[in-house]
């Protein structure tokens, strides 16, 4: 059984420690420790010397037994692919046509003809509000009319024979053209008792009621045109030199299992808001049956793409010493260990990082490069 050197090492330098340490109340001269504590050293360096030497015997008896065990890691051999930079930023789904419409006159609703989920046509009537005492009235003056008309014409046959005075054929004509000036006003408050469509769309919402009192300017239908949308968001300042009219767009779709859809920028807003320092953007999309108003909508608005370029996942690059580094696999003779590389990250995107300092054909290692040393061995 060999001794156990590392005790006796351990046990003299305790031992030299309380020689030093340890107080008498003055009782050991301080030379006297100081020789001591000296002597002490002097055995642990020949110690050291000594256990050097037995690790030696013991590696040249059992090669095998100073060699570190290989980590297990996983690879990713890298080539070169086009990487795309954007801002990313969450806004809406909005109509470009959705539109409240509301009564442009007031009176008791009579007539409520649409309801909610209903296709309707522009110019369609959607509700009617009372309306009898206006067409009285038209009728009234028709028959007025009638007969203006009548006296109109023979004072202008009689005006054009040179018969009767001026004066009787301009008033003939001026309540003739006066009758027919009312009947027109009155067919604009009849045309204004008619709620009506302004779009062609869905009925989003109904607000009115039959028997309700309605006043001008009251809500009465929402009406939508579902088949044009658009997302509408906010984008920080930062980017307002990136950012411009038909960029390509990512709009993903968290309500639809992130469905992704492409498009591009069609607006972007030239003012910026003094309280989040960001500014619109508008992306229209192509019309689909599932996509509703006021859904979420995730955008990323690409604003440059690297051809071809090394791209790496993100979280395997390390910051070690101010430095940026990962580990790749390389071959040392019969064996295979990591090695350490400093890199510069151009940019991170959807958890995969742009970056230089690699070369195709590295094989970086994306599972076990936690604790690696440079040199150590690895096992693929």
């Amino acid at each position: 059984m060999k001794p156990n050197v590392y005790t006796s090492l351990g046990a003299l330098t305790i031992a030299a420690f309380m020689a030093a340490c340890g107080g008498g109340g003055g009782t050991k001269d301080l030379t006297k420790k100081q020789d001591e504590l000296k002597k002490k050293k002097a055995q642990q360096v020949e110690l050291t010397k000594e256990i050097k030497d037995l690790e030696a015997e013991i590696a040249k008896l059992s090669p095998d037994s100073s060699k570190v065990k290989a980590k297990d890691i996983e690879v990713k051999e890298l080539a070169p692919r086009a990487f795309e930079h954007y801002v990313k930023t969450q806004g809406q789904i909005e109509a470009e046509d959705n539109i409240l419409v509301s009564a442009k006159s007031a009176g008791v609703v009579t007539q409520v003809f649409v309801k909610e989920g209903q296709q309707v046509s522009k110019g369609q009537v959607l509700a009617q509000i009372e309306n009898s005492v206006i067409q009285r009235n038209i009728e009234a003056q028709r028959s007025e009319l009638d007969l203006a008309v009548t006296m109109y014409e023979r004072q202008k046959n009689l005006w054009d024979q040179k018969i009767g005075t001026e004066v009787q054929y301009l008033q003939a004509k001026t309540k003739k053209e006066g009758l027919e000036r009312q009947i027109a006003s009155l067919q604009e408050q009849l045309d204004m008792s008619r709620i009506k469509a302004p779009i062609s769309g869905t009925v989003d919402e109904v607000t009115v009621k039959v028997g309700e009192n309605i006043a001008p300017g009251m809500p009465a239908v929402r009406v939508v045109n579902a088949s044009d949308l658009k997302v509408k968001a906010n984008v920080s300042e930062a980017y307002v030199t990136a950012i411009k009219k038909n960029n390509k767009v990512r709009v993903v779709l968290p309500d639809l299992n992130n469905r992704e859809i492409e498009a591009t920028v069609t607006f972007v807003g030239k003012n910026i808001d003094p309280l989040s320092r960001t500014f619109p953007v508008e992306v229209k999309l192509k019309p689909q049956a599932d996509l509703r108003p006021n859904m979420t909508a995730v955008i990323k608005v690409i604003y440059h793409t690297e051809a071809s370029t090394l791209v790496i996942p993100a979280n395997i690059v390390q910051s070690i010493n101010d430095e940026k580094v990962v580990y790749i696999a390389e071959a040392a003779g019969k064996d295979t260990v990591a090695r350490r590389k400093v890199v510069k990250v151009a940019g991170v995107f959807d958890n995969l990082a742009q970056v230089e300092g690699l070369k195709p054909g590295d094989k970086v290692i994306t599972t076990g490069y936690q604790g690696l040393n440079d040199g150590e061995p690895v096992k693929l």
